[in-house]
């Protein structure tokens, strides 16, 4: 008997209704990425993994779902991380999608969200890198290189710095595509057209990971703009 459940329990999870990661590898289906993130918030109070994968789901459905429903998509990530921290502050996922989650916040809801989470996302992304600056393919120092990129100076924003984290991601994964793009419109913006068209190509035909090839479907077409501004 014992036998036979835990073969219908393989059964169940095998089906895409049942395994939130392979449910969520649909999620340019925006309801697949929300029927991710519920089964994930079944179990993230207490599982670290399901925690940051909430966290991580949220952050999708806030850049997806209609504007009515990013808010709380987001919020809800913000829980999720400061779960996923909380289960396990020494493993960088964590830190680096409650991060992800404040910064959608101050990006899609105005200039109050981004002083109020400024700081908190800028320690979060020093945290992953401490932790490990590899990881993500130097996920840490590229979000590190938007944030000093895109907050005032006033606030601590320094193109300097922005400049130096990017360059930093890409030595960890010279296809990074978040960096080759987002360092290739900060160059563009700047009037280093050489140096923004060769990161801007180099996106368009850098190897994919089969795990993010909806994000970077996304990152190809910013690219493409980006350049067709040059020519």
């Amino acid at each position: 008997m014992r036998a036979l459940l835990c073969a219908i329990a393989v059964a169940v999870m095998a089906q895409p209704g049942g395994n939130p990661d392979e449910v969520y590898r649909h999620r340019e289906d925006v309801s697949m990425a929300a029927r991710a993130a519920d089964l994930w918030a079944a179990r993230a109070t207490a599982d670290f993994e399901s925690a940051w994968k909430l966290a991580r789901a949220c952050y999708w459905l806030g850049r997806h779902l209609p504007q009515s429903g990013q808010r709380a998509a987001l919020e809800r990530g913000l829980s999720a991380g400061e779960t996923a921290i909380r289960l396990n502050p020494q493993r960088p996922e964590g830190h680096y999608w409650l991060a992800a989650d404040m910064g959608r916040l101050a990006e899609a809801f105005g200039v109050w969200q981004g002083l109020k989470y400024r700081g908190r996302i800028r320690s979060e992304l020093e945290q992953v890198v401490a932790i490990d600056p590899a990881w993500g393919g130097g996920a840490g120092d590229e979000a590190l290189g938007e944030w000093f990129a895109t907050v005032p100076r006033l606030f601590g924003g320094s193109d300097t710095d922005a400049e130096a984290h990017l360059r930093r991601a890409l030595d960890s994964d010279r296809n990074n595509l978040s960096a080759l793009v987002f360092l290739g419109g900060f160059l563009l913006d700047r009037h280093r057209t050489a140096e923004a068209g060769g990161l801007l190509h180099r996106a368009l035909s850098a190897d994919s990971d089969p795990e993010w090839q909806p994000e970077d479907r996304e990152l190809r077409v910013r690219a493409q703009q980006l350049l067709d501004r040059i020519s």
